[in-house]
């Protein structure tokens, strides 16, 4: 049913104008979406504790804050509502983002980097977070962002790559 809402509401939003009109109509802009998600399985041997573990440790070795962690199957559960795992954590450097942002405000939206740790409908467990190359690659930064953007990404590489193998 959520899916349906998603298409029905992207159906409107794409049936609206893309500028603003002298109405003062809200702007609206769709973008392609592919290949936008990098998912990593985790490794055999890995369990998804030791996964969110291993994540939260790099990330502290990386100078990468912790700003939000959602454990999403366990607060559905808690309702008494089946759920799978999903969890939810979002890394943040507060100094880079703020550079981000004075570049351009778009960048906001993709704030904090957020890795999802899910399990798939066979058990089989994911690490999944924004692909940061399609984002670096969209717009034309100065070379100092440009260097802060690729350092950025490398560190939520790192991230997710240590969760996955359950190594730090």
């Amino acid at each position: 049913m959520k899916h349906l809402s998603l298409v029905v509401a992207l159906t409107l939003l794409a049936s609206m104008p893309l500028i603003a009109a002298e109405d003062a109509s809200p702007e609206i802009r769709v973008s392609d979406v592919e290949h936008t998600v990098l998912k990593v399985g985790l490794a055999p041997g890995v369990t998804a504790d030791a996964a969110g573990e291993a994540m939260l440790s790099k990330a502290v070795e990386l100078n990468m804050r912790l700003v939000a962690h959602l454990n999403v199957g366990q607060e559905v559960g808690n309702r008494g509502i089946d759920s799978m795992r999903l969890e939810i954590f979002e890394f943040c450097n507060p100094e880079d983002a703020v550079k981000m942002a004075r570049f351009n405000t778009i960048f906001a939206a993709y704030m904090p980097c957020s890795i999802a740790l899910v399990e798939d409908n066979d058990g089989r467990m994911w690490l999944q977070m924004l692909n940061l190359d399609m984002l670096i690659s969209a717009y034309d930064l100065p070379p100092e962002l440009q260097a802060l953007a690729l350092g950025i990404n490398g560190q939520m590489l790192d991230i997710i790559t240590a969760g996955a193998t359950g190594e730090f």
